[in-house]
C-alpha cells in the first residue's frame, strides 16, 4: 500500500504523524462523512486524501482529484455538476460533471478555498442532498460520493468574516484532519532522510 500511493513520503515515527495516520484509519468505517484536511503546501495533504479512499469503504470506487484553484470561474459550474446537450453554445453532447465521475467513490476538492462564493450554496445542496442539477438538465442526478476537501487557507476565519459559507464549512468539515509541517515533527526529520537516500 506504502508503495501504491507513495505512503512511504509518510515516513516517521512522531505522535503528530502517528495521529495524522490514526485519524485515517478511523474513516475506514465511515462511507458518508466528509473530511476537510488543513495543512500548509507541501505537507502531503492529496497524500493523505488518497490513503483516506483506499483504506476505505469506497476503495473499488473512482478518486477523483480536482484542483478548485485552477477551474475558470466561468465553468466551474459546468465542471463539478456537468451539463446536458444545448444548456448552451457550444455544448454539443451531454458532459458528466466531477461529482458524477466520482460516484461509488471519492471526490477531493483541493483548495477548496478558493471556491467563487456564488457557487458554494450549489456545493452545500449537492452535499445536503446527494444529488447534482447539471446545466440545462430536467431533473436532479443522485450522486453517491464522499468529498474530501483540503485547504491551507484558514477557513474557518474565513467563514467568521464572511470570505467563506459557514454552513458550507460545516458541512465539509465532518471530519477533519490537520497535517503538521516538518518542523513541528523534527524527530522524523532522520528518518526521511534515510528513506530518501534509499530511493
Amino acid at each position: 500500500e506504502a508503495r501504491r500511493w507513495g505512503l512511504g513520503t509518510l515516513v516517521g515515527q512522531s505522535p503528530t504523524l502517528k495521529k495524522v495516520l490514526d485519524n485515517v484509519d478511523l474513516l475506514q468505517t465511515t462511507h458518508h462523512t466528509s473530511v476537510l484536511i488543513l495543512g500548509e503546501s507541501g505537507t502531503g495533504k492529496e497524500l493523505i486524501a488518497r490513503a483516506i479512499h483506499d483504506r476505505g469503504p469506497r476503495r473499488r470506487g473512482p478518486f477523483v482529484p480536482v484542483n478548485c484553484a485552477a477551474l475558470p470561474r466561468e465553468l466551474t459550474d459546468s465542471l463539478l455538476f456537468g451539463y446536458r446537450k444545448g444548456a448552451f453554445t457550444g455544448a454539443e453532447q451531454d458532459q458528466a460533471g466531477y461529482f458524477e465521475l466520482a460516484h461509488g467513490g471519492t471526490l477531493f476538492l483541493d483548495e477548496v478555498g478558493t471556491l467563487p462564493l456564488e457557487l458554494q450554496p450549489k456545493l452545500l445542496r449537492v452535499l445536503e442532498d446527494r444529488s447534482v442539477h447539471p446545466l440545462g438538465a430536467r431533473q436532479v442526478q443522485a450522486v453517491d460520493v464522499r468529498v474530501v476537501a483540503a485547504t491551507n487557507a484558514d477557513l474557518a476565519g474565513q467563514a467568521q468574516v464572511g470570505g467563506f459559507r459557514q454552513d458550507l464549512y460545516y458541512r465539509l468539515a465532518g471530519y477533519t484532519v490537520r497535517v503538521p509541517p516538518l518542523r513541528e515533527r523534527r524527530e522524523d526529520v532522520g528518518l526521511l532522510v534515510q528513506h530518501f537516500l534509499q530511493l
